[in-house]
């Protein structure tokens, strides 16, 4: 005897099944809220509503970072994006970047050469631009991870 398969038994059941893997990863994606204060770059780079702090920062990078480091921490030819997960605080903490500015850094992720030092930048001035790359990598959805060797 041939058992007859309910289908719409397994139809209302997938459709359960999609609306809670729906809902579950609707959980996880930003928000109307989350994305209001965001704007789109030409290179897709999303520029949050900085801090006063940042905005300061962001000044500061412009006038010793953009050169090596481009408009918006994208890179260039000749220094990396620090838009770029490999800079996430767990991997290059802020600690990193004032090392970075004072004493220059060797060559070790990118084929750039190595990061002269910046004299003319003070420790205040590294902690506001610091500020704003960290800004500036949150709204890329850059966040902290931990270092793994």
């Amino acid at each position: 005897m041939k058992k007859e398969i309910n289908w719409s038994k397994y139809l209302v059941i997938g459709f359960f099944a999609v609306g809670i893997i729906a809902m579950t990863l609707n959980s996880f994606l930003p928000g109307k809220d989350d994305i209001k204060d965001l704007e789109l770059t030409d290179n897709g780079i999303a520029l949050p509503s900085f801090s006063k702090e940042a905005m300061v920062g962001k000044q500061l990078f412009d006038m010793n970072c953009v050169a090596c480091h481009g408009r918006n921490a994208t890179g260039t030819e000749q220094g990396p994006p620090l838009i770029h997960r490999i800079y996430n605080p767990g991997h290059h903490s802020d600690r990193a970047f004032y090392l970075a500015v004072q004493n220059g850094a060797k060559q070790h992720h990118w084929p750039f050469g190595d990061m002269p030092a910046q004299p003319q930048v003070s420790s205040e001035q590294v902690s506001r631009i610091i500020r704003y790359v960290r800004e500036l990598q949150e709204a890329n959805g850059i966040m902290y991870q931990q270092h793994q060797m």
